[in-house]
C-alpha cells in the first residue's frame, strides 16, 4: 500500500546510521517489502527464510483471537484447533535467529510479524507480554544483543 511503502522508506532512513549488512525476511510480502528499500540502499539481497513467518494462530477466522493471543503469553502451549502455539513458534523462530546471529554480520535485519517477535521477545523477558505484543507499532525496532551463550537482551529502537 502507498502508506506501507513510506512506511519502508522511514525504516531504511532510520536505520541508515546502523552497519546493517545482512538482511532476512519471512516469506510473507509484507515483510520482504518492508525492507527492500533497505537492501537497495546497502546493495544487499534480502534472504527469505519461513522460520520467521507469521504465527498461525488459526486456519480458520476466530471470534476470540485476542484472548487466544493474551492467553498465550502465559501458556506457551495454548493452542487454536489447527494452530501453533507459543511454543512451536518459538521452536522454528529461534533456529532461525541463532542462524542470523552466527553469521558473519555484523548487523543482521530480521524482518518478521508482531506475534512472532513478541513471543521471542517474552521468551528473554517473562516481563514482555500481551501488553508489549499491544503496543507495537508498523514498523517497529528492536535490537537484540547477545549477552552469552542463549543469553539475549533487547531494547527498542523504534518510538
Amino acid at each position: 500500500t502507498p502508506g506501507g511503502k513510506k512506511q519502508a522508506l522511514l525504516l531504511r532512513d532510520f536505520l541508515s546510521s546502523y552497519p546493517v549488512d545482512s538482511i532476512v525476511a519471512s516469506e510473507y510480502l509484507r515483510a520482504r517489502k518492508s525492507v527492500e528499500p533497505l537492501a537497495a540502499a546497502r546493495r544487499l539481497t534480502v534472504r527469505v527464510d519461513a522460520r520467521l513467518n507469521e504465527r498461525i494462530l488459526s486456519p480458520t477466522p476466530i471470534d476470540n483471537w485476542r484472548e487466544m493471543v493474551r492467553d498465550s503469553f502465559r501458556d506457551h502451549q495454548l493452542r487454536a484447533p489447527g494452530g501453533e502455539s507459543a511454543d512451536d513458534v518459538l521452536r522454528r523462530a529461534w533456529p532461525a535467529l541463532h542462524d542470523l546471529l552466527g553469521s558473519d554480520g555484523r548487523m543482521p535485519v530480521a524482518a518478521t510479524h508482531g506475534n512472532l517477535m513478541s513471543l521471542i521477545l517474552n521468551s528473554i523477558d517473562g516481563s514482555f507480554g500481551y501488553d508489549g505484543w499491544a503496543s507495537l507499532s508498523n514498523p517497529d525496532i528492536y535490537r537484540l544483543t547477545v549477552q552469552g551463550h542463549n543469553a539475549f537482551s533487547f531494547e527498542r529502537l523504534w518510538s
